[in-house]
């Protein structure tokens, strides 16, 4: 019984030392003031953009580590699907063409407009097979025409379509994402594709396509976005990601060569199509007028076709608050 009792005792004074070595690792992350770093969602928009060099260089790393934050990074082939992971958390920041850009406005989704990503003048086109008889945007009416719905070459071929007489309704419009009409262009199922960089040059040099002329200039210029809830619980985080985009940007500009290199990796285009394709036009985060112009023309022509409920004013959709004071004087 003895004996027992002593075996009891000591199995109990085990348990209560275990306990107690647990409660006290437990506190010791307290106690040190040690937490997880903050995890911060950023969606890469296509193969191509700034945020492509800032992950490759690692640019991130030194202004985020100083924020005890770290990038959980997912990628998108085009805006609509990023958009859905935005309105359920799981991203935080990122950008958009001017498609979902205005999409996601009028349907009220939680993100904030806190920067550009460019003028968007080289960016979209509408390509017609390079041995079909479509020579001009007249010749698209009752052919078979592919989009990404609710992109930038959705938005630049409705207002393509307007600029010469044309709507939706005098086109058949398949619903694409880039890679499949990519396929179904070069199998010749569409007569004619509206998509942006890299895709459209890439084609016309391979000689599968040709550029389509429309009237006026159409600017296509995107927008760098923050969730709502995380950019107000921390600015300090959006303001680090906007001076780590923008250090990317000027990287760019000032080093093309190596630029279309990491671009090249990225898309397996050949450098010399990424290089003219990034040199065409500079990035710039900062909205000019004549973006903030063409974004209006954007919004009211796709009211006005019944694409978004009603028109509304971008000009008050831009926060300037992080931008100012991430690069304030």
């Amino acid at each position: 019984m003895k004996g027992y009792r002593k075996h009891l005792t000591a199995v109990l004074l085990a348990i209560i030392s275990i306990s107690v070595l647990a409660g006290c690792n437990s506190d010791d992350g307290k106690a040190s003031g040690k937490s997880d770093p903050l995890k911060v969602h950023i969606a890469l928009n296509g193969k191509m953009g700034p945020l492509v060099i800032a992950k490759e260089k690692g640019l991130f790393n030194e202004e985020f580590s100083k924020l005890d934050a770290q990038i959980e990074w997912s990628e998108f082939q085009s805006g609509p699907p990023l958009l859905e992971s935005l309105a359920s958390n799981r991203v935080d920041l990122s950008f958009l063409g001017d498609g979902a850009l205005i999409a996601g406005i009028d349907k009220n989704l939680p993100f904030e407009v806190i920067a550009q990503t460019g003028r968007g003048e080289s960016s979209v086109r509408i390509l017609a097979q390079a041995e079909g008889n479509i020579k001009q945007i007249e010749d698209l009416k009752g052919k078979t025409v592919g989009v990404a719905s609710g992109t930038t070459g959705h938005v630049y071929l409705i207002k393509a379509l307007k600029a010469h007489g044309l709507t939706t309704d005098d086109i058949k419009l398949i619903n694409l994402q880039p890679d499949d009409a990519q396929a179904a262009f070069e199998t010749k199922q569409l007569d004619a594709w509206a998509i942006w960089n890299p895709y459209y040059l890439n084609n016309i040099e391979k000689g599968n396509a040709v550029a389509l002329k429309v009237k006026g200039k159409i600017l296509a210029p995107g927008a760098i976005i923050a969730r709502n809830g995380f950019a107000k619980e921390h600015p300090e985080i959006v303001e680090a990601y906007l001076k780590v985009y923008k250090e990317a940007a000027d990287w760019q500009i000032e080093n093309p060569d190596e630029a279309s290199e990491i671009y090249s990796k990225e898309t397996k285009l050949p450098v010399n199509t990424v290089k003219t394709i990034i040199t065409a036009e500079e990035p710039n985060i900062f909205f000019t007028e004549d973006a903030i112009k063409a974004q209006q023309e954007s919004i009211d022509t796709l009211a006005g076709v019944g694409y978004i409920k009603k028109s509304f004013n971008f000009k008050n959709q831009i926060k300037n608050e992080y931008i100012d004071e991430a690069f304030k004087k």
